[in-house]
């Protein structure tokens, strides 16, 4: 017979330390919603505006654990559920050390959805979820005549978690040797832009010069540039 394979959540704390807690019972499903910030740049003549795109947003896992202690007793003096419940619960809470709850791992198996992710987005695989622990409901369903709670439903929205270095790592962006475009939007600025193409803020005089721009300050918003490449 096929050995069940249990669903983990792994804190690691700011030491370095880390806890695993392993669900009781395996979640029956859970759901995943990653999206795009796109900006429209509305140009006077054009039949739709022009669509460019500004960030990803954190994607975000939620899931619903079950937890029962009913197996050890009913009656008064059972055991509480909350024992279980208040591992997942400490996830969320604000860790001394670190000032900040801990980065949190969802292991399930290696074909976690983004196992497949095709090889145009870089190095973005994965078979795990990191992040942190958003939101978390907690419904207690069964108690014991003294109240003690013993079934409890947890439902935890995590939220995708990601240091610099890591989506640099991911992503593989495109080298500051190859050249760009760019139309610009309300807000934009040299600087900004020169650190989405080149990641060097200082670099945005390269850009000015390619297009003629002698006031960089007074840069309106449908403007075409041409992103030089960097020698």
């Amino acid at each position: 017979m096929e050995q069940l394979q249990k669903a983990m959540l792994i804190a690691t704390y700011s030491d370095g330390s880390m806890d695993a807690f392993e669900v009781p019972f395996n979640p029956t499903d859970f759901s995943l919603d990653k999206s795009a910030q796109i900006a429209e740049i509305n140009i006077p003549g054009l039949d739709s505006p022009l669509l460019q795109f500004v960030r990803g947003q954190n994607e975000k896992l939620t899931v619903e654990l079950f937890c029962d202690t009913t197996d050890h007793g009913m009656g008064d003096g059972a055991t509480s559920v909350t024992t279980l419940t208040d591992k997942v619960y400490s996830l969320i809470k604000i860790e001394p050390a670190g000032h900040a709850p801990p980065i949190c791992t969802f292991i399930w198996n290696s074909n976690f959805p983004g196992a497949d992710i095709l090889s145009g987005a870089g190095n973005q695989r994965r078979n795990e979820f990191q992040c942190v622990v958003e939101s978390i409901k907690q419904k207690f369903t069964l108690f014991a005549p003294d109240g003690t709670p013993l079934r409890a439903t947890l439902t935890l929205v995590l939220r995708e978690y990601k240091t610099l270095d890591q989506q640099l790592a991911q992503l593989n962006l495109s080298s500051p040797d190859r050249s760009h475009s760019h139309v610009t939007r309300r807000g934009d600025r040299l600087c900004g832009i020169s650190w989405q193409y080149y990641h060097k803020p200082d670099a945005w005089r390269a850009i000015a010069t390619a297009n003629s721009i002698e006031d960089p300050r007074r840069l309106g918003a449908g403007v075409f540039l041409r992103i030089p490449k960097l020698n």
